[in-house]
């Protein structure tokens, strides 16, 4: 576990290139990057900043408010933010890349509107495509190892679903349920996956990350000290470590608990699947 190191924690990202965890303290519009056993550094860019990935040319792209930007190797920016949509009422939440290098961003209403919010794509050459419209709170994006099918949360539906992936175009074929979580147990947020194909949600309110293989099954518990679990990915030297993001956003220094927006590692006896960079 880290010191408390943000407010908003969430969007973990293994640079395996660096041996360096890199997650965002979204409200407050920063990247922390931190080697394990040793201190967080942040980069603040203002405004929002939401997903954080490398890219195949070097460097990495950021997801912020409205838009992305590049940045280079020491997380400095690197020209100009391109912006994807001008409505003030929303902003970037969550996303990822495909196996073939695209970037998904999905999005959210500040308050959190019903159907307000759409996932995007952003090919190679950053062109903009509206992949999914309609979701309420974007989160949790997986790949199958197959590449055939997707794995998604739109958080309120209390559900993680799969659809089917055409990896030529990029685009989301039928939906069916994995996984209904039930109200009391916490609500889906972020997803990592693993190479056995097990996924693992964490679960905003519900102090907690669940394993599911892809059956539905619930297979392991990680319990926590902080209720409100944003995201998990997987990382170190060996890629079994499940690093997991937290937020205090929300409650203030006297409600929050201690441990509320800290990172912290699980031993999960099992190896992250690969994660993908952004080929534009």
């Amino acid at each position: 576990m880290t010191d408390v190191v943000t407010n908003h924690g969430e969007g973990p990202y293994w640079d395996a290139a660096a041996g360096r965890l890199l997650l965002v303290d979204m409200l407050a519009g920063a990247v922390v990057e931190f080697e394990p056993g040793s201190r967080a550094v942040r980069h603040g860019f203002g405004g929002v900043a939401a997903v954080v990935r490398r890219r195949t040319a070097g460097g990495f792209v950021l997801a912020v408010e409205h838009g992305f930007r590049l940045l280079d190797d020491d997380l400095q920016p690197v020209g100009d933010v391109q912006e994807v949509f001008s409505d003030p009422s929303i902003r970037m939440n969550e996303g990822g890349c495909d196996p073939q290098g695209r970037l998904y961003l999905g999005t959210m209403a500040y308050e959190a509107t019903e159907g307000a919010g759409t996932l995007y794509r952003i090919d190679a050459d950053r062109s903009v495509h509206e992949v999914l419209p309609g979701v309420t709170i974007s989160n949790g994006l997986q790949w199958r190892a197959d590449g055939q099918a997707v794995f998604y949360n739109d958080t309120p539906t209390h559900r993680i679903s799969r659809f089917a992936f055409d990896a030529a175009s990029g685009t989301f074929g039928d939906r069916e349920t994995v996984v209904e979580i039930p109200e009391e147990q916490g609500n889906p947020d972020g997803l990592a996956i693993d190479a056995e194909g097990g996924l693992w949600c964490a679960l905003y309110g519900g102090h907690a990350v669940h394993r599911y293989d892809q059956d539905g099954a619930l297979t392991e518990v990680v319990e926590l000290p902080a209720r409100d679990v944003t995201s998990c990915t997987f990382g170190g030297p060996d890629g079994t470590t499940l690093f997991i993001t937290t937020s205090r956003d929300g409650w203030g220094d006297a409600d929050a608990e201690p441990q509320a927006g800290a990172v912290f590692a699980h031993e999960a006896g099992v190896r992250g699947a690969e994660q993908y960079s952004f080929a534009g």
